[in-house]
Parts: C-alpha cells; structure tokens; sequence
C-alpha cells in the first residue's frame, strides 16, 4: 500500500535561515525545526563572545523590572562619575550615546515602569517551563537547576524603599518569603552580616554552566538535522517586498524565512534594509572564582551592588555592572576591579584558588522591551533581540514565539509590545531595487 501524503522531502521543506548563534538564535533554530522545517543558523561569533555564555545563569521569571526605574536620572551623575558605583562610561562614545539615552531615560516614570513590566513578563514569566521544553530530549536539560532567586538588602527599610517594584511583581503574580535577621542568616549565612534582610522567590530556575548548555543544544539541533554554519552575514536579498536570502563572505544562501537574532550586532543588519532601530551594545561583565571555598545557595541579587552572586558548576560567577562604549568596547580593568571588591565586602574570607574575566555585548532597546516581530517591510525577515538584561531568561519563549510566526501560527500572547513599528516611522523605507543575485544552497 503507498502512502497517499509523503513527508515533503528536503529541498520541498520550507528553509529557514536562523541569523545569530546565541541563545535566542539556537532556541529559535530548534523550535523552527520541530515545526518541521528545514533550518540553518549562521553564527559569526566564537562561543565566548556570546553574552549568552557570559550572563549569570539565572531563569529570573521576576526580573521584569527595567533600569529605568523612577528616580535614576537625579541618580545619574553619581553613578557615571564614581568609580564605586556599577555604571561606567567611555567618554569619548558620549556623543553617539547621547541620542539613544536620551530616549532611554524617558521611560523612567511609574507608568512606564508598569508598561514594561507588563509587556515583560509574558517572555520570561514561566522561564523554568520554558526551558524544560525547549531541552526536553537533549543533553541541555542535565544543565537546568530549579531553585529559588534571592534578593539581599542591607535591612527591611532598605527593601521597603524598593516597594513599587514588589508591588508590581505582586501584580504580576510572583510571591516571595521574607527573611529578616536570624532567619536570613539561616537561609544562607555566607554573606556578610551588613546585609540583614533577603526576600526568596520560588519557582525559579538557574543554567549551571551557560556555555555547556548551549553547546548542548547547538550538537542536538545538528544531530536532529540542522546546519550550522560560520560566517559572516552581510546582508538580506529580496525581492517584490518579500525575502529571498542572505549575503554571506562566502556567496549567497537562499532562504524562505529569515530570523534575526544576532543581539547587539543585529541593528547593523537591519539598518541595510532601510529601518533603524534604536538598540545600544551595553557591555556586561563578570568574575569567576574558581574552587571556591564557598558558595551561595541559589543566585542571588545584591541592589546595592548592582550584581548577581551565582553558584555554577565549578566556580562562582559574579556577574553585572553596565558600561556603555559601543561593540568595539573590550572592557576596563576598573570594572573588574569594583566585581572583585564587591565579592569580598559581600563573601568575607571566600578563598578561590583563580579568576577569570569576561566582557560581552547586551541589546538595549530605548524602551527596556524586545523586538519580536516580523519586519513589516520586507515579509519574511524576523526579528528577535533586545533582551537587555534577560536575553538567557527569555530565550525559549523568543524562539519559540518566532518559530510559530514563521510557520504562520498565531502565539496565544499579545505581540503588541514586542512590534517594530513602536520605532519605526513613514520615513523609514526598504530599498526598492529588485534582487538580482543568482541564489545557491547551502551545503
């Protein structure tokens, strides 16, 4: 008996071509192949450049609160000019920061806080769950711990002060344990006694070693019949308002559906498609402590600090601090040092037996919201970036979000606040020359 609907065959798939080999990419390349599609993922990077390798390891489903808080811009000149406060600048990238942070900074009021919170929380509020599925069958899931995610303050007065960013957690749905004195010191008593008060939030989850996971996820998605390639994208084909591929260094690669997911490189490739979006490269940092004579429970958050103190697999990770330099940045010494003063003011007497450093790139968008959207000039490009600070926490649900659009299903979310078109304008036009280039297939 012959079967009457063959499985299409490998040139009859549709072929999605995934721009960006971070997390959000490899997540976006797995879920585009479960929906059954033939797909590529193009990574210019090494692993180490990735901020997916750097982050501090922590599904923070809570962490939908943005930068912009009420009260930053009287914080500013303080913060930028004192060498013990977590925020640096290059001074001589000033001038080209100017107009991104000034539309930055407008987000920082009470309504917008809620705005974004709101517009978070739907990518990153089930982390956990999200992840699980996205590693469901793979080695990756070996990496995922669930744990809890605390926050440590100097005192309860010090946590009321943040009483609007509870408030809107409440809001939103998180619950949390308070811990004060005593019952801080029993929930994890390595942390130096100034800092007396901490609130656990349950139903969270961590990535042991960041880099291990997505190399695991990388290896499932070629075994399962994906190609992954290195090059350097430098630039999209297409045709009649539709794509029809990608330019390479090594020649043209046709594709059906493109997905951009190159993080903080990812507006340089859109911006040769006629559309600027204002998303600034925020060097992100951290410090690792390598057999550790300590560690802390689970990640937790010092405000004070600006910093995340992590128990990965092997050593401690403290991770955070903001620079603003551009894509060129490689990191100052300066930071590092204030990471490495934080941690021994925060984990008095922990002995280590090395450090190492590392400095990668993080996608700002002006507004604190990703861009998960299909670009409305040219049908078939597909954006999605702008994570900030929670691109390893939104990652699953980004991909698969994408995944689903690309396969012309409907997400059960709100994609509103995730559209381009909230910085783009009637002036922002595509180049209207056809698309002459004689295509080849990847191999």
């Amino acid at each position: 008996m012959t079967n009457s609907n063959p499985s299409p065959s490998q040139e009859q798939r549709t072929h999605v071509v995934v721009v960006g080999g971070g997390m959000v990419g490899v997540a976006t390349a797995i879920w585009s192949q479960r929906e059954g599609n033939r797909v590529t993922l193009i990574d210019m990077g090494s692993p180490t450049d990735r901020a997916s390798f750097g982050n501090a390891g922590v599904l923070a489903s809570s962490s939908v609160l943005p930068v912009t808080m009420p009260g930053l811009i009287g914080k500013i000149p303080k913060m930028v000019l004192s060498r013990a406060e977590p925020i640096f600048l290059r001074w001589s990238y000033l001038p080209r920061l100017i107009p991104w942070a000034l539309q930055y900074l407008s987000h920082a009021s009470e309504p917008e806080v809620r705005r974004i919170a709101a517009a978070l929380e739907p990518i990153i509020g089930n982390s956990l769950q999200d992840h699980m599925a996205l590693s469901a069958g793979t080695d990756g899931q070996r990496h995922i711990k669930p744990c809890d995610f605390a926050i440590l303050y100097k005192n309860r007065s010090a946590f009321e002060k943040d009483a609007l960013g509870w408030e809107i957690r409440a809001n939103l749905g998180f619950d949390w344990s308070e811990h004060d004195g005593a019952s801080r010191h029993s929930y994890d008593p390595i942390f130096t006694k100034d800092l007396g008060f901490l609130s656990a939030l349950p139903n969270h989850g961590q990535i042991t070693d960041p880099g291990a996971y997505i190399n695991d996820l990388r290896s499932h998605f070629e075994t399962s019949g994906g190609t992954i390639l290195n090059r350097k994208v430098t630039d999209i084909t297409h045709r009649d308002g539709h794509a029809t591929g990608v330019l390479t260094e090594d020649g043209p690669i046709k594709a059906d559906r493109i997905a951009i997911t190159a993080g903080a490189w990812s507006p340089l490739l859109i911006k040769k498609l006629g559309v600027k979006i204002p998303v600034e490269a925020e060097s992100g940092y951290h410090l690792e402590f390598w057999d550790p004579s300590f560690l802390p429970r689970v990640p937790t958050l010092v405000p004070s600090k600006k910093l995340i103190f992590s128990p990965m697999k092997g050593p401690l990770r403290v991770a955070g601090a903001v620079e603003f330099g551009g894509l060129k940045n490689k990191g100052q010494d300066k930071v590092f040092d204030l990471l490495k003063s934080s941690m021994t003011e925060v984990l008095p007497g922990l002995t280590y037996s090395k450090e190492t450093r590392w400095v990668g790139h993080r996608p700002a968008p002006t507004d604190s919201v990703p861009i998960i959207d299909e670009l409305p000039q040219i049908k078939g490009v597909f954006l999605g970036f702008g994570h900030q600070h929670v691109g390893l926490t939104g990652s699953a649900r980004t991909g698969q979000i994408l995944a689903q659009l690309m396969n012309s299903k409907r997400p059960n979310i709100d994609l509103s606040p995730y559209r381009v078109s909230r910085f783009t304008d009637a002036g922002q036009r595509p180049p209207t020359t056809p698309d002459t280039i004689q295509h080849r297939e990847c191999a």
